[in-house]
């Protein structure tokens, strides 16, 4: 049957009988089976085309209403003729029939049960729809919206996951004229922890062991969801080695077991720890590592002085950049070793109380020291390149991992030299003596000078005392005279030997490059000085005074120590004879 058709009007005797007139009739279905616009009936399913069912509600004509109304309600619902359901009437239309709504019926009852509930501040369930600009779209039976502060106790990282979710809400606030309902899940989950927390008072204790699920990541450590409050697990309490950030073990939602380490009762602050859950593995570091062992680690960081190694979870050691090679000297531990690398160490000190291993990459290799003695003795003479010059020497390339230093005082016996590049050049070969190699603190020195006799040895035998020498001026100062014996041999005539008059200053008595004569008064090569007298060639008796000089200086301790010395106290003997004449 359809809209168009009209119902059968019932006759006398299919109303019992009874003889009524066809205005009686009429007034009484019209006053039985009319139904009003804006009410909710019950509708009977009647039939069903592609995408349509025929509902009859009692009135005069049966109406349409499409499937996809009962379809959202129950997707997977089957509808079949005979079902019943409450149909919204809509209107009457101009052409005959009624305006008929599923959704509007459901959506009335849904009204009026958001108002009871809010009323009654209870729940109501909701599947969560889409994404909306400010938080989600959420089907209460109407449209309902979920800010996005109302959707967790936290914000939620990964909103999409929620979608197709179905959980129970409060009504914050609606407005069925406006098709207005604002809802919330946080409120819920608020009342959930506070009845919790509540709980935990009671019940958490320093030192317990509880799993908890982490919420929140920070450079400095854990927050934790212990199931009524919050702990932090600071990141040095999260292993006992390095951790650089607390996302390289963890990530949000991961459940964990922690160790309550503080509950501050007044203030509800729980501190957590997961290394506490394990032993402190420095406890048996002395034993499992001992000194002289060699073990295998990992390169976790490098630092201009060198290198840390994690030997296992919570123990690292340094390998120094002076113990990474006997040979190399390297500008920059990266130069030898990258983050991750796995090397074989071996340990040379463990400080336990501090926490603390020094390790060695060179000691697993021969020392070239160890032989460096017998190779080249003290006294041998060896030939190298120049591998460096600097202010102070010169260094030689000995061999693979040694260098030999020659120290700027040991380049000449005679020469003044200021800086060693104004006599050598780098990558010149050059030879040397043997000086001294000290092996502990890895030294090996060189001398050029000692390659040739020393000229001051020679001095004492060529100048002995009181010989009459000839030389030209060097230099004059204010308190003397320096003469040139020959090359590298210098003579000083002090002040107080030029003359037997008191002299203040001898400059302009004497110029640089005049030719002098002098007596040897005093030779010390150990000092490498030569004292000389001008006022010893005028005294008369030159040959009696130097006699008597060296006896006096063998035979008596306070001598005089030169021979103008021994003048003045032979004048001063003269002078004292002639006063007892």
């Amino acid at each position: 049957m359809t809209n168009n058709e009209s119902q059968p009007v019932e006759t006398a005797e299919n109303n019992g009988g009874e003889d009524l007139s066809f205005a009686d009739l009429f007034e009484q279905e019209d006053n039985n089976t009319v139904i009003k616009v804006g009410e909710v009936a019950i509708g009977t399913v009647v039939g069903i085309t592609n995408d349509m069912a025929l509902i009859d509600v009692g009135d005069k004509a049966e109406s349409y209403i499409p499937l996809s109304e009962f379809h959202h309600e129950d997707p997977d619902r089957e509808i079949k003729v005979g079902d019943e359901f409450e149909v919204f009437i809509e209107r009457r239309k101009d052409e005959g029939g009624l305006q008929l709504s599923r959704e509007k019926a459901i959506a009335i009852k849904v009204w009026d049960k958001i108002a009871r509930i809010q009323e009654e501040d209870g729940t109501i369930e909701g599947r969560i729809e889409s994404r909306v600009k400010g938080g989600m779209s959420v089907d209460v039976g109407v449209p309902a919206f979920l800010p996005y502060s109302q959707i967790d106790l936290r914000p939620v990282k990964d909103l999409d996951s929620l979608i197709g979710k179905t959980f129970e809400f409060k009504v914050l606030k609606f407005n069925r004229k406006r098709n207005n309902v604002v809802i919330s899940r946080r409120s819920i989950l608020e009342e959930q922890r506070a009845e919790l927390r509540e709980k935990m008072r009671s019940s958490l204790e320093e030192g317990q062991t509880i799993v908890g699920a982490i919420t929140n990541i920070t450079d400095y450590g854990l927050f934790i969801d212990l199931g009524g409050m919050d702990g932090l697990c600071h990141i040095t309490d999260l292993s006992w080695g390095r951790v650089s950030h607390p996302s390289k073990l963890y990530s949000v939602g991961d459940e964990i077991e922690v160790k309550i380490l503080k509950y501050d009762k007044d203030s509800d602050r729980v501190s957590l720890g997961v290394k506490q859950l394990r032993e402190d593995p420095w406890a048996v570091v002395p034993e499992k590592y001992p000194v002289g062992s060699t073990v295998t680690g990992k390169v976790v960081s490098i630092t201009d002085y060198g290198v840390f190694v994690e030997l296992e979870e919570g123990v690292e050691g340094l390998v120094h950049i002076s113990e990474m090679s006997w040979s190399k000297k390297p500008r920059h531990p990266s130069k030898m070793v990258a983050v991750d690398d796995e090397i074989e160490i071996k340990v040379l000190k463990v400080e336990a109380e501090t926490k603390r291993i020094s390790l060695g990459m060179k000691q697993l290799q021969p020392n070239p020291w160890d032989v460096v003695e017998e190779s080249y003795p003290v006294g041998s003479v060896i030939e190298g390149k120049i591998k460096n010059i600097t202010d102070f020497g010169v260094f030689i390339g000995i061999e693979e991992g040694i260098d030999g230093l020659i120290h700027v005082s040991d380049l000449s016996w005679t020469e003044r030299i200021k800086h060693p590049s104004e006599k050598y050049a780098k990558g010149e070969t050059i030879q040397a003596v043997v000086l001294k190699i000290d092996k502990e603190n890895e030294r090996f020195s060189l001398g050029v000078k000692q390659l040739e006799p020393d000229p001051w040895v020679a001095a004492v035998n060529k100048y002995p005392t009181g010989t009459t020498i000839e030389g030209t001026i060097t230099n004059v100062t204010d308190f003397g005279v320096f003469v040139q014996l020959e090359e590298g041999i210098e003579g000083l005539v002090h002040i107080s030997e030029i003359s037997k008059e008191k002299i203040d200053t001898p400059a302009g008595m004497f110029n640089v490059g005049d030719t002098l004569q002098a007596m040897v008064i005093s030779v010390s090569p150990g000092d490498r000085k030569i004292a000389l007298s001008i006022k010893a060639l005028e005294e008369g008796d030159d040959a009696e005074i130097r006699e008597g000089y060296e006896q006096q200086k063998q035979q008596t301790p306070s001598a005089p120590s030169t021979i103008g010395d021994l003048l003045k106290a032979a004048s001063g003997n003269r002078d004292a004879e002639e006063e007892d004449r």
